[in-house]
């Protein structure tokens, strides 16, 4: 039998997922809701409304049309919002920026995007300056000077602003095809060239509904109609982690904090409110270590941490501030919401059990389908122990790397998005990630989690931050090393390191070969362009230098 079609009546009204409709509800409802720029500027979402329109009128005067990449490189402000929205309402493709990749890769994504407008904070004026020869397709740069009176730089068509206030608020926003591209950035691997990404209309607004879900729907807190949400993880780096899309349709108060200052963050919070926010442990490390200077509260704060392990170290911490932390897993592939976590059904109430369900990968937020496979995409049973690569499907993820073939094929291989996490996944569906592929440890025939090992050290006072990585021994195949800043005025040694890692093994919860017979100290661990340690730069650096211990000494072996 065929399936049955829904009947439609002549004039019923076929309506598309296009970004745009993301205001329809908080236009109504939020019209006097404020959005603030740091201690700049703050204006209703009714003014937001009418900010779109002289955005995109002045976008379309410079020759902007459908299909077209413009492409953003701002700090996070309130214009970065507004190109969230009017770029793609306009038909056109954001291009979000990473402006702390190189010069030449900053290049070359634009080149790669075919990116035809600039929309350029002062701040990367001297990129600008450098790479702009090197960008053919450019055709117009809009600056925003952001209250600096330095002069324009003479390729610029005007200021943001002063272009604005001149522009028609009521361009023709119309309706279109919802499998059009909406977005692109780049994501940045250990070789090669960045890799583009890019998502729909349909992608986003199903990720915006899908992110918003498991706030109103499970024991986790989340984000909802009273709160203040400011971002802490970069516009630029896959839309924020889609959280000021569901501000936005929710119409709550948004504060945005410009470049990263850590003082200002806390500020903002105090004053404006803040509630919810999200972003990256180093951030959260900052915002802490500030407040504990300066005596600022950091009470009814909730922050939702990703892009690297939420050590349970780093979770007491901020439950000793008042500060909530929990755990979400994502990818720039997955745009990037897939798992939030939130307290296991039926535990115990105590702090440890709370602790261990905040600080796992999560719980798939709904429309996602999450497996582990082996080798040969076979699945493994989803009992907490087994562990395999974890493979996703879900609406919202990127279809390919755009003009790389063999780099799509490898991400979709047997139909499945390929994480290269390392993971286990229990009955009740919560996922466990232990390492990425190209981390795990083999030493002694055995395998070692190297974010098993830094979550242990992690809460050990002698350290700030650490990170552990193998490195070749001609013995063991490889061996793991602890590479740590040292907390102020505490100088770690092998044996303090090594006491949270030997009571693991006599609880039998790691293996005697990942004791370690070596540490290495730096005064700061080295940072991707997203904040997340560089191991790839750390393994380069000791993978074949001796031992540097503070004694001077190569330590014994401890298996």
């Amino acid at each position: 039998m065929p399936l049955r079609i829904a009947e439609r009546a002549p004039e019923a009204h076929d309506f598309p997922l296009t970004i745009g409709h993301l205001l329809d509800a908080a236009l109504i409802s939020s019209g006097d809701q404020e959005i603030v720029y740091r201690d700049q500027s703050r204006y209703t979402y009714r003014a937001f409304r009418g900010r779109l329109g002289r955005l995109a009128s002045l976008l379309a005067g410079l020759g902007a049309e459908q299909g077209m990449t413009i492409a953003m490189m701002d700090w996070d402000s309130h214009r970065y919002l507004e190109a969230y929205f009017a770029v793609p309402m306009m038909g056109a493709v954001l291009q979000t920026v990473n402006v702390r990749l190189s010069p030449q890769q900053v290049a070359y994504t634009l080149n790669h995007a075919g990116a035809e407008i600039l929309v350029v904070h002062h701040d990367f004026f001297p990129l600008v300056d450098a790479i702009l020869p090197m960008l053919p397709k450019v055709k117009a740069v809009v600056a925003i000077m952001d209250g600096s009176d330095g002069a324009l730089p003479a390729y610029a068509k005007g200021e943001y602003e002063a272009l604005s206030a001149a522009a028609s608020p009521d361009f023709p926003f119309v309706d279109f095809d919802e499998n059009a591209v909406a977005t692109t950035f780049y994501t940045t691997g250990t070789t090669g060239d960045p890799k583009g990404v890019c998502f729909t209309h349909r992608q986003l607004v199903l990720h915006t509904l899908a992110a918003n879900a498991p706030f109103g729907v499970t024991r986790a807190r989340g984000l909802g109609v009273d709160d203040v949400y400011m971002p802490l993880t970069p516009m630029f780096h896959v839309h924020a982690w889609g959280i000021p899309y569901v501000a936005t349709m929710l119409g709550i108060k948004q504060v945005y904090p410009g470049r990263y200052e850590p003082k200002m963050i806390c500020d903002l919070h105090q004053a404006e409110g803040v509630t919810f926010s999200h972003c990256v442990p180093t951030i959260v490390q900052m915002v802490i270590a500030v407040a504990d200077q300066t005596g600022a509260k950091l009470d009814g704060w909730h922050m939702i941490i990703g892009g690297s392990a939420l050590t349970q170290a780093l979770w007491r911490e901020g439950r000793q501030r008042r500060l909530s932390l929990i755990a979400g897993y994502g990818m720039s592939e997955t745009a990037p919401m897939i798992a939030i976590c939130h307290d296991r059904p039926g535990a115990d109430g105590s702090e440890e059990a709370e602790m261990a369900a905040l600080t796992m990968a999560g719980v798939p937020v709904p429309l996602v389908s999450a497996r582990i496979v082996d080798a040969d995409m076979n699945p493994l049973p989803h009992d907490g122990q087994a562990r395999g690569e974890l493979v996703l499907r879900a609406p919202w993820l990127t279809p390919c790397y755009t003009g790389n073939p063999e780099a799509s094929e490898q991400l979709w291989r047997g139909g499945w998005m390929h994480t290269q996490d390392v993971a286990s996944i229990d009955a009740q569906g919560y996922i466990q990630i232990r390492d990425r592929l190209k981390d795990v440890i083999k030493t002694g025939g055995e395998w070692i989690d190297s974010l098993t090992l830094e979550d242990l050290i992690a809460g050990t006072p002698c350290v700030a931050e650490v990170a552990v990585i193998g490195v070749a021994d001609a013995r063991w195949g490889e061996r793991p090393i602890a590479v740590i800043a040292p907390a102020a005025g505490i100088v770690p040694t092998l044996e303090a390191i090594n006491a949270p890692l030997a009571a693991a093994v006599a609880r039998g919860e790691i293996s005697r070969y990942a004791l370690l017979d070596r540490i290495e100290l730096v005064d700061t661990l080295p940072k991707t362009s997203v904040g997340k340690i560089d191991k790839k730069a750390l393994r380069a650096r000791f993978a074949q230098q001796p031992a540097t211990m503070p004694t001077g000494k190569m330590l014994s072996a401890a298996v």
